[in-house]
């Protein structure tokens, strides 16, 4: 096996551990309530803390990369993330096991940025849209698979082994980095801490965090608004502190990038919007009298259409650049959500037809805008730009949930179609920035890859 084939395994494999305890942990809320006496808003922090802990890590992964070197870090988060895991299935009271979530997120947040840093850095840019396609058919068959699996494991065993099972998954893991990742080169320089700008960027991102939590609860939401606005005012100064600083936590100057800039304002306004508009969807179609197996049904012709749009993302991006699969993609994602709102009355097929068009669309502009993002990055910045990404990522999901339905709340129950012409149209919001986008690099770049890898 190729040495850029192991790397993308171990960085795949963590990945997916990643992906199941972000979808999986859902399906065992009803037994942890029961049995921990946990309160709706305690429930929601099992999800939280896990995502506050991802998120939180991720300025840090550069700086700790450059100190400890990239095998021993990664080695080292998903020894984290195992214990953490054991320590999750023992708790015996609802904020243990929120706290050893939180740590179970710190661990998986190294695994992200660091992981995939180091898997694209293997890869030409010639490569990187079918590796991409590969890493989103894994970010497709977890969130499809994981829920029914998960539901299996709780009824035949306990809620428990949900987490306990993800202990020999990740010392697989370990084994396989051990054995197959390289030895880190010695260290030339041992970079400083941006201590100000850390503090800085962790308080900026926990407070939007916290403000999108806040914000889709009605009770919270003034609260909310006021997190939202302090949390602004923070990042605003954290970009003004760290924009030109050499020694700076984030690489900021990188967003300066084109296709990097408009591959994280796609994934905000397409993937971001996806997920609330889902959250949205689940709560008409209870109302409408959908059941929710029928409901979480729906996720499938999602998967089909995802599939599709994976598949065509792997094979044309190459030849035709990203400008058109970016438009066809938001305009689908568009269309779906429209479909969605025109449905007054359970409809199987149309139901169907506007979840597939929706994963059509929505996955068409993922499998672009992941490639777009590291396409042209130097091997020497990969670690910031992966940095730059995944907290723009984990901020989309959270954002797009929080933005509508607070948008919900404020509307009322008959706001549904409101909550979706919004998503539709917000899924347009980057039109302008594609159709100004020049991609003459990237297709001379991706033609001119090949030619270079074979000199080699």
């Amino acid at each position: 096996m190729a040495y850029r084939s192991k790397v993308a395994l171990v960085y795949l494999l963590g990945f997916a551990l990643d992906l199941l305890n972000m979808f999986v942990a859902s399906i065992a809320y009803p037994d942890i309530a029961r049995e921990l006496h946990a309160s709706v808003t305690e429930l929601a922090w099992i999800s939280n803390a896990y995502m506050l802990g991802l998120t939180l890590i991720i300025p840090m992964s550069v700086w700790l990369a450059a100190r400890l070197g990239e095998r021993r870090l990664i080695l080292a988060s998903l020894l984290v993330f195992g214990v953490a895991s054991a320590l999750v299935a023992q708790a015996g009271s609802i904020e243990s096991l929120i706290g050893w979530r939180l740590l179970q997120g710190l661990g998986g947040g190294l695994l992200l940025p660091v992981g995939q840093a180091l898997a694209y850095r293997q890869f030409p840019p010639a490569r990187r849209a079918h590796f991409t396609g590969v890493v989103l058919l894994v970010a497709l068959m977890v969130p499809a698979l994981s829920p029914m699996a998960g539901g299996l494991i709780v009824q035949m065993l306990s809620w428990r082994w949900i987490f306990y099972l993800n202990v020999p998954v990740a010392l697989l893991t370990f084994g396989l980095g051990l054995l197959w990742l390289k030895a880190d080169p010695a260290a030339t320089e041992r970079p400083t801490l941006d201590a100000r700008g850390l503090l800085l960027a962790i308080s900026a991102l926990s407070g939007l965090l916290i403000a999108a939590s806040l914000l889709s609860d009605v009770d919270s939401r003034h609260l909310g608004v006021g997190v939202l606005i302090l949390s602004i005012i923070i990042l605003c100064l954290y970009l003004r502190d760290g924009w030109r600083k050499p020694e700076a936590i984030l690489d900021l100057p990188l967003i300066k990038n084109p296709s990097l800039r408009l591959a994280m304002l796609i994934y905000l306004f397409v993937p971001g919007i996806f997920t609330g508009t889902n959250l949205i969807a689940v709560l008409y179609l209870h109302d409408l009298g959908v059941g929710a197996a029928q409901t979480g049904a729906l996720m499938l012709p999602w998967a089909a259409g995802s599939g599709v749009a994976i598949a065509l993302g792997k094979r044309t991006f190459n030849r035709i650049g990203p400008k058109p699969l970016l438009i066809a993609g938001m305009i689908l994602q568009c269309l779906g959500i429209l479909l969605l709102m025109r449905i007054e009355q359970p409809a199987a097929a149309r139901l169907i037809l506007a979840y597939a068009v929706m994963g059509l669309g929505g996955s068409l502009c993922s499998v672009t805008a992941q490639t777009l993002a590291f396409v042209g990055v130097m091997p020497e910045k990969m670690g910031h730009a992966s940095a730059l990404w995944n907290i723009n990522r984990q901020l989309g999901f959270c954002l797009g949930a929080a933005l509508l339905s607070s948008l919900l709340g404020a509307l009322g129950a008959g706001g549904f179609h409101y909550c979706f012409l919004a998503a539709a149209l917000l899924t347009l919001v980057p039109m302008t920035a594609v159709l100004r986008f020049d991609s003459t690099k990237i297709l001379a770049l991706l033609t001119s890859a090949p030619l270079q890898e074979k000199s080699v």
